[in-house]
């Protein structure tokens, strides 16, 4: 049986994004060291999970990204939960690759690579029935740990599964005054436990839970 682990991140008023769902707030306080520290949570997994919606905002970014996080977020399999059908492979990601780094690099950049920088997207796992036996089929599975990514509802529903093993929750020194939150409307409190804190020289705090 493998880890769910959940990675997010959250503002010093526990917001993951604005009134707006806009995240670019995030990106403003990182350093190299808060960076690396996420890249290995990445890099860790034996598959990235996330809703629809960001799937798509993903699968139309990472293939075309050239960052150290590309590799982990390209390489690694998929799986995507819906609450409806849905098939990856008609959505045409790989035609959705940057135009400027494709103008850069030539045609041959989609000749010698799209096909196989999408194919983690594009042969996504699909669960489009109940999340927790979802989770819980995954969960069954021998492998690397499961990296969860998302919304903010993606997460409260994963978080109500009571699934997660470990909640890595990077701090941003920003208050947001509202937004959205993943533990807005729990059913029961959530416990957990501090196993791990971490402070980076931009004022990001990484803080490691398990469940009590």
């Amino acid at each position: 049986m493998r880890k769910l682990i959940m990675k997010m991140s959250i503002s010093i008023d526990g917001f993951v994004a604005d009134v707006n769902g806009e995240t670019g707030w995030m990106f403003k306080s990182g350093d190299d060291h808060s960076r690396a520290w996420v890249l290995n949570i990445c890099a860790s997994a034996g598959i990235h999970i996330m809703g629809r919606k960001t799937f798509e905002v993903m699968a139309s970014y990472w293939p075309a990204a050239t960052s150290p996080f590309a590799g982990a977020m390209n390489d690694i399999p998929k799986a995507v939960f819906t609450r409806r059908g849905y098939n990856p492979t008609v959505k045409g990601f790989s035609n959705k690759l940057n135009a400027k780094q494709s103008s850069e690099q030539g045609d041959d950049f989609f000749n010698r690579e799209g096909d196989l920088l999408n194919s983690s997207w594009t042969d996504a796992r699909v669960f489009d029935g109940d999340l927790l036996s979802g989770i819980q089929e995954l969960k069954a599975e021998s492998g690397r740990p499961i990296v969860a990514h998302g919304g903010a509802e993606f997460m409260r529903s994963l978080i109500e599964t009571g699934l997660i093993d470990e909640y890595h929750l990077i701090t941003h020194p920003i208050a947001l005054g509202a937004g959205l939150s993943i533990f807005d409307g729990l059913s029961k409190p959530c416990e957990l436990k501090l196993v791990d804190a971490q402070v980076f020289p931009g004022g990001v705090i990484a803080h490691t839970y398990c469940p009590e």
